[in-house]
């Protein structure tokens, strides 16, 4: 479903010839004592090899002349021993044959192999200053080249941050990876029904909490894509909300933003709801409103369009609602162009309208054009994956109408760019009614 092999070919074809890239995955983390954190691969080694094992470096020679290039994994060795303790270990013959590298080595000879991979290369690529460990690993490779100088053997005369090429291929999801992410977004939306369906006054935000874990897992989902928010009442105006240890109160909102990682990438779904089923009057004006900043952003998601469209669209709607709902007084903050240039909008909605999304949940990727004059917003493109999650926040506040206070909202849909426009890839209720109905 998934051509690493090709994609390690379009970074070579972007390489000097003769130029070497380096990329280790992410390392294994202590957590405390002898117990680490569980183990997740670095995404940009994932998206080149498929292979999910610690310990391993991914290094890319391109073609020069007569020599081809060359795809070569160092990764740990097979140890029957530790594999009865830590399960399966492919090797680096296995690692080879199953991911279809040209050569594989045990990632003890990495230091030894190098030296002969960087002779007479023009360039190093790897990632600049995105690693103290890899930095001074890089700075000892360079010297053991140098000490060969005497035979005429010649160091990189020049280091080049591989992340950027990389960022680029990343930010458009080919159709495996368009599917992988329909499956995430599937099954967080399942898990966001689950907790409406499950939610009942006195329970604790953890409890909803477990049962959006429980959707994941019992779905082949591996882990949550980002620490889950689950924010009752008050807590719902902290944006980053993590603690998800207190009780829902009959009459809260309950906002959920929360998401799982399906074979490395994520969905990242927001949805606020009343605990008890039925929203009061101010709490659904507030909801209809972010509900209509939505559809504008929507409506501003197309290929050609550009990316800050869509954060444009959506400020304008919740702008002038913040005046018709008395948040913001028109006699002191005029109208909505004021309101944005003043930047009075900022006391209750304080954030973008998205993000990019893949495999990281703020996903790589530049949303300014930076080779055109001024560094305008890029324009969006099929197989760009979008977040649009316009909010709003109201904290107890002089002026502000009491009805509104402690009151957090969010909704947020995961969006496909496609040919004709865009595809929303998550499905969980939003509508009042919708909400209500299944709640009921």
């Amino acid at each position: 479903m998934r051509d690493y092999a090709a994609r390690r070919a379009r970074l070579l074809a972007q390489m000097p010839p003769g130029a070497v890239a380096v990329l280790p995955t992410a390392p294994e983390v202590l957590r405390n004592g002898d117990s680490d954190y569980p183990y997740r691969h670095d995404s940009y080694f994932y998206y080149l090899t498929g292979f999910t094992e610690p310990d391993s470096t991914l290094v890319l020679a391109a073609a020069r002349g007569d020599t081809p290039a060359r795809a070569i994994l160092f990764c740990r060795q097979k140890n029957l021993e530790r594999e009865i303790w830590e399960g399966f270990r492919y090797g680096p013959e296995g690692a080879r044959a199953a991911f279809g590298f040209d050569a594989a080595y045990a990632i003890e000879d990495l230091d030894g192999e190098i030296a002969s991979l960087l002779a007479d290369a023009p360039a190093l690529y790897y990632a600049l200053g995105g690693n103290a460990a890899l930095d001074a690993q890089v700075k000892l490779w360079l010297g053991a080249v140098r000490r060969m100088a005497r035979s005429g053997v010649t160091a990189p005369a020049s280091a080049v941050d591989l992340l950027p090429l990389l960022d680029e291929m990343r930010l458009l999801k080919d159709d495996g990876e368009q599917t992988l992410m329909r499956r995430a977004c599937d099954i967080s939306s399942q898990a966001h029904a689950r907790a409406m369906r499950a939610a009942r006054p006195g329970m604790f935000e953890y409890e909803l909490e477990a049962e959006l874990l429980y959707e994941f897992r019992r779905n082949g989902a591996q882990a949550p894509a980002y620490t889950s928010i689950v924010a009752a009442g008050a807590n719902a105006c902290v944006l980053h909300y993590s603690a998800n240890n207190a009780q829902c109160k009959d009459g809260d909102l309950v906002l959920i933003d929360a998401g799982c990682e399906f074979d490395g990438y994520a969905s990242d779904i927001t949805r606020t709801w009343p605990l008890n089923g039925r929203f009061s009057a101010p709490q659904q004006r507030l909801y209809e409103l972010v509900l209509a900043a939505q559809s504008a952003a929507l409506k501003a998601i197309a290929p050609g369009l550009p990316y800050s469209g869509a954060h444009e669209a959506a400020l304008q709607v919740l702008a002038q609602g913040m005046l018709d709902l008395g948040l913001l007084d028109r006699n002191k903050h005029g109208g909505v162009a004021d309101v944005i240039a003043d930047k009075r909008h900022l006391q209750f909605y304080m954030h973008g309208t998205g993000h990019w999304l893949g495999m990281d949940v703020h996903d790589v990727g530049q949303y300014r054009d930076t080779a055109a004059a001024g560094k305008p917003s890029r324009a969006l493109q099929p197989g760009m994956v979008v977040t649009v999650e316009p909010g709003i926040y109201v904290r107890p506040a002089e002026g502000v109408p009491e009805e509104y206070w402690n009151t957090g909202i969010r909704i947020e849909d995961d969006v496909l760019i496609t040919a004709a426009g865009h595809t929303i890839l998550s499905s969980a209720p939003k509508t009042v009614a919708d909400i209500e109905r299944l709640m009921q």
